[in-house]
């Protein structure tokens, strides 16, 4: 199934058999539903079984608060290749995804990241406005950091956060001396500090043409609004590098797969798309069924790169369906979000009954 999964992801999105996705989400299941056992408690508490299921839209989407309560692996956790703590206050109990194969998780993050942001080239200078690897081995951003710019990155590519701190006076001089076109990739509460910070100090420049940004993570749990909007707009006036350029990131710990609302150099709407290899549904807060065209609902997401967790996740995150693709509103608040707390409530139940027996 990996080798089929690996496949997937290597292929164009227009070429992607829907029933080549379906065939290996059901055998996922089928996977995730046998090795899981938080897992499987909660698809037995909504009384599925894999032997009932026909279409992927019909596999249990689990809570993602989940992930901070139980162990959500298929395999013996001594045989994690790496694992991720999501972000959240030192206060909060934060979610835990666990890796245990790195080459799927490396292809997914490299294959959409490339149709997104170098549709155009296969090398450019990266600069990364956020901890390295090295000095966040369990941050999935830098972990993704480290996978493009292996992938991607020129020699002259680095990373402007050390020891918790934007090096802002280093990132002014590097960006003053470059004469090619540079890749600026961080969170979007990263770009607020140095838009500060050149605003400060009076700094802007023109960048080479076909300069790009990604950007991450909006104003999440942060003490200041960063829309997107507003980044792009100061890039431009700061740094030359014009909208079409601009491009936002969504993903998250519990997820290999990352999704994107444009492709640089485009001028076409936003809205994510998911890769081959995932699909999003948008499901009524109230009942945690598709709504229709438009509306807005919880995002539930499913991650066949998630092989050894669990591929079906239903976020707190709400957006709007748009065809295929899916427009990104915010976090929900505790009030909308009803059938999550619910299906997060049966999963809790049934975790601490299914915890009184014998552990896998």
């Amino acid at each position: 199934m990996k080798d089929e999964i690996l496949r997937l992801i290597a292929s164009p999105p227009k070429i992607t058999s829907e029933l080549v996705f379906n065939n290996l989400a059901l055998r996922l299941f089928q996977y995730q539903y046998n090795q899981n056992r938080p897992y499987r408690q909660f698809c037995l508490s909504k009384g599925i079984t894999p032997n009932r299921l026909q279409k992927w839209e019909e596999i249990p989407f689990l809570p993602v608060t989940a992930f901070k309560w139980a162990d959500i692996v298929c395999r013996p956790r001594p045989e994690a290749a790496r694992y991720f703590y999501s972000s959240g206050t030192t206060q909060a109990k934060k979610s835990r995804h666990t890796l245990f194969d790195l080459e799927v998780a490396e292809q997914a993050i490299a294959t959409h990241f490339k149709h997104h942001l170098l549709p155009d080239r296969d090398q450019i200078q990266l600069i990364i406005l956020t901890p390295s690897p090295k000095e966040a081995p369990h941050a999935s951003l830098s972990h993704m950091m480290g996978v493009v710019s292996k992938r991607f990155g020129t020699q002259q590519s680095d990373y402007y956060i050390k020891a918790g701190r934007l090096q802002s006076e280093r990132l002014t001089r590097d960006l003053a001396k470059t004469n090619q076109p540079v890749a600026l990739l961080g969170t979007s509460l990263a770009f607020a500090h140095f838009i500060d910070y050149c605003l400060e100090k009076e700094f802007s420049l023109t960048l080479p043409p076909e300069s790009r940004l990604m950007d991450t993570g909006g104003s999440k749990g942060a003490s200041r609004e960063c829309a997107s909007e507003w980044i792009y707009k100061m890039a431009e006036k700061l740094w030359g590098i014009v909208p079409a350029f601009c491009v936002n990131e969504y993903g998250m710990a519990e997820m290999t797969s990352q999704f994107y609302d444009h492709i640089s150099g485009d001028r076409k709407d936003r809205v994510y798309t998911a890769p081959t290899q995932a699909r999003t549904q948008v499901l009524s807060p109230e009942t945690l069924q598709p709504v229709a065209e438009g509306e807005v609902g919880l995002l539930a997401h499913l991650d066949l790169a998630n092989i050894d967790s669990v591929a079906a996740i239903l976020t707190e995150d709400l957006g709007q369906k748009r065809g295929n693709c899916f427009t990104l509103l915010g976090r929900a608040a505790l009030s909308e979000a009803k059938g999550c707390s619910i299906s997060a409530d049966e999963f809790l139940i049934r975790s601490a009954v299914a915890s009184e027996g014998s552990v896998r």
